[in-house]
């Protein structure tokens, strides 16, 4: 049994890390979160021996270690600049620039929406994964998830779009 969690571990560390980064905006909080996972995961009594289970069960052990570090916190507020990406360097690429923007409107829409989108989007759950994850009914994670798409969307056209001024006249 612990062989076996192990290695869904191994198989999922990446995924689990970056969903870690996501969720505390910090390498260092995400690797220590990420430790909590696996700790808790190895230690329990009969973890899931499904590849599909175990994947849903390692994430659920995440969000449910930020939300017990979360309270135990109260509040944290991080006003630091926006941190460089990892080792990329700007070159006006368009990806770039989009990853940049889709990144900063993340960080800037609701929790419940940026969970929501970090668990089907980023991570790539399937609804009902998510559903189990976030313990919530399916029809939740799929109205949640709409929203929390409009609102991205909304929050990367609110800040990028700004209409031109009309006051010129035409040269005739």
């Amino acid at each position: 049994m612990l062989r076996r969690i192990e290695q869904h571990l191994l198989k999922n560390w990446s995924l689990l890390w970056g969903y870690a980064l996501r969720l505390t905006g910090d390498r260092e909080s995400a690797s220590d979160l990420v430790q909590t996972c696996a700790v808790k995961a190895l230690a329990s009594a009969s973890p899931p021996c499904d590849e599909i289970a175990a994947r849903i069960y390692l994430f659920k052990v995440i969000r449910n270690a930020w939300i017990d570090d979360f309270r135990r916190a109260k509040v944290r507020c991080d006003d630091s600049a926006v941190k460089p990406l990892d080792g990329t360097v700007w070159n006006y690429d368009d990806r770039l620039i989009a990853e940049i923007t889709v990144r900063q409107a993340v960080a800037q829409i609701e929790p419940v929406y940026r969970e929501i989108i970090e668990i089907v989007d980023l991570a790539g759950f399937r609804y009902v994964e998510a559903a189990e994850i976030l313990d919530i009914p399916l029809g939740t994670v799929m109205s949640r998830l709409s929203r929390a798409r409009a609102a991205l969307l909304d929050r990367i056209t609110a800040d990028n779009i700004r209409p031109i001024a009309t006051d010129r006249r035409h040269a005739r």
